[in-house]
């Protein structure tokens, strides 16, 4: 054998080996992910001929397959849709999955680990592969109030079993029907994605988890928590609180919202600093603590960390390393403080059981299609955000803003309601965004709510948290609490 023959002969059986290497790896290795991967066609046409799992409120389909006379055989629709896109998420042929759909797929479709003994059943007794029933927390009646309360504007609303974690309301409007991309025309669905993904509202955008937002000045809560917990304040501590507070480094200073000192003194106590939502007290408690401890603060509700993986929510944010002037901004929810309705939901949440910050979630449990339960959620701590003394005093700091303060809007008769309002501003050009966190009852808390709204197509002069997300966060409330 001549060297070029022999070079030959090396170079085939190193290819060869190549191959067999790659092959070997992608097969126990990568399988599962390129079987998962939404631009797999091949398993795409495979999967839409199984029969998927219901997604479920109670016993109540809010996503289903049925029988279709054509090459795909089953049809997934989705009841109220648009009311629960957020959650739900779609499953198309063409842009394949997303929500539930896609975090909860192997379980929709069977192929799970978890139901291997389900398709030896199945195959045995010569049944098509059925997908498990996946069981949500949300409340219907909740989830309802709050689209219904979001109709004609543009924001989001999350509401939570603060003792639990458990998600009771998931909702961003303006929405989409996933009926529409879960079509068996695939001209319509193309049709339907152009129309939704160049739509200048973003009707695909989940506000409520996977969107930041400015939290104005519900971010007070974090700031007041950070200022008790130091030991240096209590709720009848007087602070700096003048109409404009002078900031180092600049000769801008921080100013109330009405331009007037706080509740008729320069030197207002913590708790009338909240019911009025003054922002020069809070930039002062800011400028006092520094931005360290509102940052370990914030981080104890939550900040920093990517929650609801059921839904991809992004981490929320507080600067990494703010100046003075910014600190202040900071400490009322203002530079670069940016939250998702998700985050200050827990914010409310974490006060109202006890400090104990639960970790948030959407899957109740999983059930095969003989009702047989695979899985269920277990609640569990995520943070001790403040101590219970520390979260009692801010209950009644909470309890007072709405009695007395900025958040009347947010009473409920015979109820006793915790909460907090915050306006956002961002830039002269836009309007400000207006929210409002809570819970109730105060004391024995079943839900807590938060409640942003972006645009409500009202006049500048309208938009506040108290007047606008207030009464949406009331009525979730009430929802939850059968009133």
């Amino acid at each position: 054998m001549n060297s070029a023959i022999r070079r030959l002969a090396v170079a085939a059986i190193v290819l060869m080996l190549a191959l067999m290497a790659n092959s070997t790896y992608l097969q126990a290795f990568k399988a599962n992910d390129i079987n998962g991967r939404n631009d797999n066609r091949r398993v795409r046409d495979a999967q839409f001929s199984i029969d998927r799992g219901p997604i479920l409120i109670g016993n109540i389909p809010i996503a289903e397959s049925k029988e279709s006379n054509d090459q795909y055989k089953f049809l997934r629709t989705y009841t109220a849709g648009p009311e629960y896109a957020p959650v739900t998420g779609y499953y198309s042929f063409l842009y394949g999955r997303l929500g539930i759909e896609l975090n909860q797929n192997s379980q929709l479709n069977g192929s799970d680990p978890s139901l291997a003994f389900r398709r030896v059943v199945d195959v045995i007794t010569n049944r098509d592969q059925q997908g498990a029933a996946v069981s949500l927390t949300l409340n219907a009646k909740a989830q309802m109030a709050a689209y219904r309360g979001l109709a004609g504007k543009k924001g989001a609303a999350v509401a939570i079993d603060p003792k639990t974690g458990k998600i009771l309301a998931l909702v961003s409007r303006p929405s989409y029907d996933p009926n529409e991309l879960a079509s068996h025309d695939l001209n319509k669905v193309g049709a339907s994605w152009k129309k939704f993904t160049e739509d200048p509202n973003k009707p695909m955008s989940n506000r409520a988890a996977r969107e930041l937002f400015p939290p104005g000045s519900t971010f007070k809560l974090v700031t007041t928590a950070a200022a008790l917990s130091s030991g240096r304040y209590n709720p009848d501590t007087k602070v700096r609180s003048p109409a404009q507070l002078p900031l180092p480094q600049t000769t801008t200073p921080l100013m109330n919202e009405n331009k007037l000192n706080c509740g008729g003194s320069d030197n207002a106590t913590l708790t009338v600093a909240l019911r009025n939502s003054c922002n020069t007290a809070f930039g002062s408690v800011g400028l006092e603590l520094g931005a360290d401890a509102l940052r370990e603060q914030a981080e104890k509700f939550g900040f920093g960390e990517r929650q609801l993986p059921e839904l991809g929510a992004v981490a929320s944010q507080f600067p990494a390393d703010p100046n003075p002037p910014q600190t202040a901004q900071s400490a009322i929810g203002q530079f670069d403080v940016q939250a998702t309705p998700l985050q200050m939901a827990m914010v409310a949440a974490g006060i109202a059981n006890k400090g104990d910050v639960m970790k948030p979630y959407l899957v109740e449990s999983v059930r095969t299609a003989d009702l047989k339960t695979v899985s269920e959620t277990k609640p569990e701590s995520l943070h001790q955000a403040v101590t219970p003394e520390v979260a009692s005093q801010l209950t009644q700091m909470m309890v007072d803003v709405v009695e007395n303060g900025t958040g009347k809007p947010g009473r409920i008769g015979g109820v006793q309601v915790a909460g907090k309002t915050g306006t956002a501003q961002t830039a002269k050009d836009r309007p400000p965004f207006a929210w409002f966190t809570a819970f109730a009852p105060a004391e024995d808390p079943q839900v807590a709510v938060a409640v942003m709204i972006e645009d409500a197509n009202v006049p500048r002069d309208d938009i506040a948290g108290g007047k606008l997300a207030a009464p949406i966060a009331k009525s979730v409330m009430e929802a939850v609490l059968g009133r």
